[in-house]
């Protein structure tokens, strides 16, 4: 079993339910959802281009898929991620847009947020104790020749290349699209996740993924609210 610290919206936000929409699949259930015909993007191709979005489910990375160290517990998991809640407020992502990133879509954000950088770095530290160190095939399935000396240096020692510096917050719509198709399909995906764009996006907990089995779609396993006496709770 493998896990991952994702960002993704609450059950019955406007924003899970489009995100479960467009990839076909809700991670929170497994349940398979129907994709939409959309203006420019029928369902079938909407199907196609999804593929493997659809298994790792509508989520943003703060700490990339591992294993539990040696002599580590998911009781010491749940246990950190309590701990991790308890120090950590809520906060808002003031605006996500549809945008390219390396040739697939994605919801990134529209301004750089350093409160949300901050945040994901804390992720990034304050679970590394669990980390069990990354395989060799660990580290090829990265393909380490093709990234930065920087990237390397974040693989090495934190299992994900794209932590601090290299971290660009994103929520993977689609797969590598030819340059024709992306400007169609990225209309269709702003105006599919518009009602939910429309206002900012609230980080009200941090949620726990599992991968069950290698190969298998990764579920929502735990969300624990964010809960810091220090920051001002946001409204539900």
């Amino acid at each position: 079993m493998r896990y991952a610290f994702y960002f993704s919206p609450g059950q019955g936000d406007t924003l899970h339910e489009l995100g479960a929409t467009w990839l076909g699949r809700d991670a929170a259930t497994g349940a398979a959802v129907e994709h939409p015909d959309l203006e420019g993007l029928g369902a079938s191709e909407l199907a196609s281009i999804t593929g493997p979005a659809r298994r790792y489910g509508f989520h943003a990375t703060l700490k990339a898929p591992f294993h539990l160290a040696e002599g580590r517990s998911e009781a010491d998991l749940m246990d950190a991620m309590e701990a991790f809640a308890e120090q950590t407020g809520p906060f808002e992502i003031p605006s996500l847009v549809v945008g390219k990133l390396e040739g697939f879509l994605a919801l990134v954000p529209e301004y750089p947020s350093a409160e949300l950088n901050a945040f994901a770095n804390s992720v990034v530290e304050a679970f590394e104790p669990l980390r069990a160190p990354l395989s060799e095939k660990g580290i090829e399935r990265r393909n380490p020749d093709s990234l930065s000396s920087a990237e390397l240096r974040n693989l090495m020692r934190w299992g994900y290349p794209y932590v601090f510096d290299q971290f660009r917050f994103h929520m993977t719509l689609t797969t590598r699209l030819s340059e024709p198709d992306i400007t169609r399909i990225a209309k269709a995906a702003s105006a599919h996740f518009a009602p939910a764009l429309a206002e900012p996006i609230k980080v009200r907990a941090l949620t726990l993924f599992v991968e069950p089995e290698p190969g298998a779609p990764f579920e929502i396993y735990s969300r624990t609210d964010l809960r810091s006496a220090s920051t001002e709770r946001l409204p539900a």
